[in-house]
């Protein structure tokens, strides 16, 4: 279901533009509001639930649009495509290397390290772009109990 604020917004921000509303830039956003995290590949399979037309050249050519418009965001999770959310939705990705598994924690637990590199680099980081790669809880204690 389609949240009216933010249809609202990609039609005036398209507007703006000199670009216009269709349904496929709708079904998009809307696919990526409902998975929260997708592959565009999982994006097209909804989109195409509705609309079995579109293809997934148009989805791809869609979300690099609501990127750039700053309506969603990309975040790589580890090898192959982008995990898409729309940008409100903010937080940093902890992903396992051993079992694939995806943990998300709120951005202000980089706060010190965002501070730091501010400080001493001038650099200011986004937190909330981004995916640490480990090993999750659960993997530790099989490694642990397999020694």
């Amino acid at each position: 279901m389609a949240d009216v604020g933010t249809a609202r917004a990609l039609r005036k921000t398209l507007h703006e533009r000199g670009m216009r509303m269709t349904p496929q830039r709708q079904l998009v956003l809307d696919a990526v509001r409902e998975l929260e995290h997708a592959t565009p590949e999982q994006i097209c399979a909804r989109v195409q639930e509705t609309a079995p037309t579109v293809n997934i050249t148009t989805i791809y050519r869609t979300l690099d649009l609501l990127d750039r418009l700053g309506l969603v965001r990309h975040t790589h999770l580890g090898h192959g495509a982008p995990s898409y959310s729309v940008d409100e939705h903010q937080h940093v990705h902890l992903v396992c290397h051993v079992c694939g598994s995806v943990r998300e924690i709120p951005c202000e637990l980089l706060d010190p390290l965002v501070g730091t590199l501010r400080e001493r680099d001038g650099f200011e980081l986004d937190a909330s772009h981004l995916a640490l790669s480990g090993t999750c809880r659960d993997c530790l204690k099989q490694e642990q109990e397999s020694e």
